[in-house]
């Protein structure tokens, strides 16, 4: 297990007052001291009520971010508030070939909360908010073969979404078998991640639920305001579990208190039949990720693809899994684990953001359902599937 910090810490404790003072620089001191409360006191919108932009038309940067400029300035406590009353969505639209969709507007929209249609108040095509990647990689002892392949595949993406930027993103690793452990905190350095990666090694039971459980309680609920960040956990595994204390419930319940969408590559060798797969596509489902099976098609004889069959060259078992021991697939296993991050880059990287006041604005903790449906045709939306409104 990785190691916890905690911090915490207490206000200094103001003195006991002084004497009296006389009577009018107690007045004036008195004045003084209400004027700057009221001053400070400013800021923070009354709870339950929304802020309503200004009638004014705004500039285009300032309608483009409203969120970002109502809480630069803010004092950390008045976020709990902002939570509700600007619910910010992103949103991925994708085509029949699943490649993301960029030329919608803010019309072509529609979103509903518990069943209720919102008014969309925000809308970008340039999303802001920073990721926050949890890569969670299966290193239990049946991903002893795959282990290689996923190491590959994870430094490619670590260095997809990190490289060249504004070191805004920042992305942690962790490792699980019969537990869980943070391998590498957050961080934007790329090098570093990679060697962590490099330095892995497969053993041990199976616990998926605990590990993203774990993931989400102690790593994305911690990782700022989710209204400020994208929070993604992609996780690479055959979606069996045997050792978990938690339910696949539970971890989901944990995913959705802390506003993370999860993302499965399914690392199943070719031919093998995997039962745990449908458990992949529901953590998905139930989150409002997606999941990716990159050796679910059998390679056919498209030599422009790389792909080849047993039988093309002489192998007369069709159903025998394409491991890394034959040594002949290793590459085109590869090249799919690749394809699947990438592809998962490219969806967080189109994405839209959309933002909008909820009608009701009642701080009661209760799970809120958000339905997001695009109005073109032969489109597919993803968006997280709700939020709680709990003051945190």
């Amino acid at each position: 297990m990785g190691s916890r910090h905690s911090h915490t810490g207490t206000p200094a404790q103001a003195g006991k007052p002084a004497r009296a003072l006389a009577a009018p620089w107690a007045r004036i001191s008195f004045g003084l001291v209400m004027l700057g409360l009221a001053a400070w006191g400013t800021p923070f919108p009354a709870p339950g009520r929304a802020q309503e932009p200004a009638p004014q038309a705004p500039s285009p940067d300032a309608a483009s971010k409203p969120e970002t400029a109502a809480s630069e300035n803010l004092p950390a406590t008045s976020k709990i508030i902002t939570r509700v009353e600007v619910v910010n969505v992103p949103v991925t639209v994708l085509d029949r070939r699943g490649r993301p969709v960029i030329d919608l507007n803010r019309e072509d929209f529609e979103i509903y909360e518990d069943g209720e249609p919102q008014t969309i108040r925000y809308f970008s095509r340039e999303i802001r908010q920073p990721l926050r990647i949890g890569l969670v990689l299966d290193t239990s002892n049946s991903a002893r073969r795959a282990l290689q392949f996923e190491k590959d595949a994870a430094s490619e993406f670590v260095f997809n979404m990190l490289q060249g930027r504004s070191s805004n993103n920042q992305i942690f690793l962790q490792t699980f078998d019969a537990t869980s452990s943070i391998i590498q905190d957050f961080t934007n350095d790329p090098q570093v991640l990679n060697e962590k990666i490099l330095e892995l090694k497969a053993g041990g039971g199976k616990a998926l639920y605990d590990a993203i459980y774990f993931a989400c309680k102690e790593k994305m609920i911690k990782s700022g305001p989710p209204a400020n960040t994208r929070r993604i956990l992609v996780l690479v595994s055959d979606g069996r579990d045997v050792a978990s204390e938690h339910t696949i419930e539970e971890a989901i319940a944990m995913a959705r208190r802390a506003e993370t969408l999860i993302y499965t590559i399914d690392n199943t060798s070719y031919g093998y039949a995997n039962p745990a797969q449908k458990i992949l596509e529901r953590l998905a489902a139930e989150t409002g990720g997606a999941a990716q099976d990159p050796l679910e098609v059998t390679p056919g004889a498209d030599l422009g693809t790389g792909y080849l069959s047993h039988g093309q060259i002489g192998e007369t078992s069709q159903n025998k899994g394409l491991g890394a021991e034959t040594g002949i697939f290793s590459a085109t296993r590869l090249m799919q684990l690749a394809d699947s991050l990438e592809a998962i880059g490219r969806e967080l990287n189109e994405q839209y953001s959309i933002g909008y006041t909820p009608k009701n604005d009642t701080l009661d903790g209760k799970f809120r359902a958000i339905r997001v449906e695009a109005r073109r045709k032969g489109v597919s939306v993803r968006a997280k599937p709700g939020y709680f409104a709990a003051a945190e």
